[in-house]
């Protein structure tokens, strides 16, 4: 008779991170962490490797290579595939301290670091530590939101959260909720497919040619007729294109407006836009995923006056919010509007149990395991305030201001306009295109700045989004520094 593999004494299941002794097996292990963190963080030496794809995937191999070389693998594969293999399935594991100590160096080291001032190419945020503290409780306690028995607290703490944030972006909706996301694409998507499921499958939607590339996406994966695209002159929607396009069109109509543009961060005209739509009897979703946080600052709330005349609203706080990814939403001003989401798995949400009482969670989202994202936001809200949370975002559409600033008073430099929030776009005077976008090149591959590009104007710039709170003047006028020798400009 074989022996269970319960009695067997020659090997120990490692440790796991929940239950009582989840946090003692922890601590050890984020020591190393931590310390492979800031080591990797020191080998880098900047916002971003140098060497470009080839070295920083060359470098990857040789510390998964010295990481596994006394360590063999399968031997029933050809020898390179065998030593490739056994670089990352060793044969005989390395152990908890030297895996992570070897990854987390390995990976900080390659990491393009949105901490560093230097690396503003995209809304890519430096996650607030206590955002991030919260994250690693989440994943150690594991709750998977697509039923109640998987994540009792959770998701009570979910439907608290959700609602509160709806209420920002409804405050006079008679029950508003939202519905916790990936992403502004995932938050797209889903309102397309709302709007769809309440005006059938010829909905037609109307954006700007400044929306977000999700909106065609959506459209395209939904079945729905190609977006028609409006106009969106210096980087929001032309009102008087939008509204020969509603009088000329038929049928039930979705239009989607912008409140913070991926590239220069334009805000739409949001009440003028509503007001067509209630003229025309569209609907209006508006993808505030960069400038939705707006909310919070009582300097600049005010650009966002029109938002709850919305139907739907995308959230993402992973941007302005300065949360690890992901940490999207979709808000509502009423509940009821969600019902189309509505499905049942027996096994995660009986009828019988939902009689009893047990939340029904399969219509909070399309998909069925999900993280505990609710977490992390709820923890900074709580830590941050509303008052902590707008000093964030006023320092960092400040931050803009300052930047664009130096722009305007380097004769090397060019500014596209002044933020709206905290993208800047700006071009050395008189370059070409292809020198522009060599010199963005030029840069990443040295290690020296991590900067977006975008075409506005008929031209090339560089994009710099300020997300950093810590960033301070002279890191700025190192950026720039960096940025205005590029071959064949002038001076103004």
């Amino acid at each position: 008779m074989s022996s269970s593999p319960w009695s067997t004494t020659s090997w120990t299941a490692p440790p796991l991170a929940g239950g009582p002794g989840g946090a003692d097996a922890l601590r050890p292990l984020l020591g190393t962490v931590l310390d492979a963190l800031r080591d990797g963080a020191v080998a880098r030496g900047g916002p971003v490797p140098p060497g470009g794809p080839q070295d920083v995937t060359a470098h990857l191999r040789d510390a998964l290579r010295d990481g596994a070389a006394h360590h063999g693998g399968p031997q029933d594969v050809t020898a390179h595939r065998r030593d490739r293999l056994a670089d990352v399935l060793p044969d005989t594991g390395t152990g908890a301290e030297e895996a992570l100590r070897t990854l987390v160096a390995a990976v900080a080291r390659g990491a393009a670091d949105p901490a560093h001032p230097h690396c503003v190419a995209h809304l890519h945020t430096p996650p607030l530590a206590l955002a991030a503290a919260a994250d690693l409780a989440a994943s150690a306690l594991n709750p998977s939101l697509d039923s109640w028995d998987q994540a009792p607290a959770a998701s009570a703490l979910e439907a608290l959260v959700t609602r509160a944030i709806a209420t920002e972006t409804h405050p006079t909706g008679p029950d508003p909720d939202a519905l916790v996301t990936t992403g502004g694409t995932e938050s797209n998507q889903l309102a397309l497919l709302l709007a769809r499921e309440h005006h059938g499958p010829t909905l037609q939607t109307v954006c700007g040619a400044n929306a977000h590339h999700s909106i065609h996406r959506a459209a395209w994966l939904l079945g729905l007729p190609e977006p028609v695209t409006v106009p969106a002159p210096g980087g929001t929607i032309d009102l008087t294109a939008l509204a020969a396009v509603l009088t000329d069109l038929r049928g039930p109509l979705l239009v989607t407006a912008t409140a913070g543009t991926t590239d220069t961060g334009g805000i739409d005209p949001l009440p003028e836009i509503a007001d067509l739509c209630d003229k025309h009897g569209a609907i209006l979703h508006i993808d505030a995923a960069y400038g939705g946080p707006l909310l919070f600052s009582e300097t600049r709330r005010h650009l966002l006056t029109g938002l709850d005349r919305a139907r739907t609203v995308t959230l993402d706080l992973h941007k302005l919010g300065w949360q690890p990814v992901a940490a999207g939403l979709l808000a509502v001003p009423d509940t009821t509007l969600l019902d189309a989401l509505n499905h049942t798995a027996p096994y995660l949400n009986a009828d019988d149990d939902t009689r009893a009482g047990l939340p029904d969670l399969l219509g909070r989202s399309f998909r069925t395991s999900r993280r505990p994202d609710i977490l992390k936001i709820a923890v900074t809200l709580r830590a941050l305030g509303r008052t902590g949370l707008g000093h964030l975002v006023d320092r960092v559409c400040a931050g803009a201001r300052q930047l664009a600033d130096l722009i305007e008073t380097d004769p090397r430099l060019d500014l596209y306009e002044p933020p709206t929030l905290s993208t800047v776009l700006f071009r050395p005077c008189g370059a070409t295109d292809h020198a522009v976008a060599e010199a963005r090149r030029d840069l990443l591959t040295h290690g020296h700045a991590v900067l977006g590009r975008a075409h506005a104007d008929g031209r090339l710039w560089f994009k710099a989004t300020l997300l950093n709170p810590h960033t301070t003047p002279d890191d700025l006028r190192e950026l720039l520094a960096l940025t205005a020798l590029v071959e064949g400009t002038t001076t103004r």
